[in-house]
């Protein structure tokens, strides 16, 4: 069985910048059931179908296949819900370990996180200077729930 274990953060300032790659998704989901996601994405040459269940503390699990770009196009346009996510996702290497920053576009403009993923929940993580308030466990900032409340909306955003 597939596995994510994930932490997320709040980003602060342009350091993360510096050297980074970035590569534009369109993701939607085709159900935002807590207890099950369904997610559409278009990664620059790619398209993915991503299945994962409920959130367990920083894990849950996760099943990704590719799909054709046709049926991507179809599905996030005519099937999946709206809005759909639309961000930059930079890779960023800081002590030993691969963050990814997403840059948000569209109804999420002006948030930007950055994750990183693990081996087990307990691992231990040197934080980069970059990164802010955690917020692995603030459902507002999963991708799922960004489609029906969307950042720009937020009073307190």
């Amino acid at each position: 069985m597939g596995t994510e274990i994930e932490r997320k953060f709040l980003v602060r300032g342009d350091g993360w910048r510096k050297g980074a790659r970035g590569e534009r998704f369109r993701q939607g989901y085709l159900t935002t059931d807590p207890e099950r996601t369904v997610r559409v994405r278009v990664a620059g040459d790619r398209a993915l179908l991503t299945v994962k269940g409920p959130s367990r503390g920083l894990v849950r699990a996760e099943f990704e296949y590719p799909i054709p770009m046709a049926d991507a196009h179809a599905m996030l346009d005519a099937l999946c819900l709206a809005p759909l996510i639309e961000k930059v996702r930079y890779r960023v290497e800081y002590a030993g370990r691969v963050w990814e920053v997403d840059e948000f576009l569209g109804d999420n403009h002006g948030l930007v996180l950055a994750e990183v993923e693990l081996d087990a929940a307990d691992a231990e993580v040197d934080l980069p200077p970059w990164a802010g308030r955690e917020v692995s466990d603030d459902p507002r900032y999963y991708n799922a729930n960004l489609v029906a409340n969307p950042y720009t909306r937020w009073a307190d955003g």
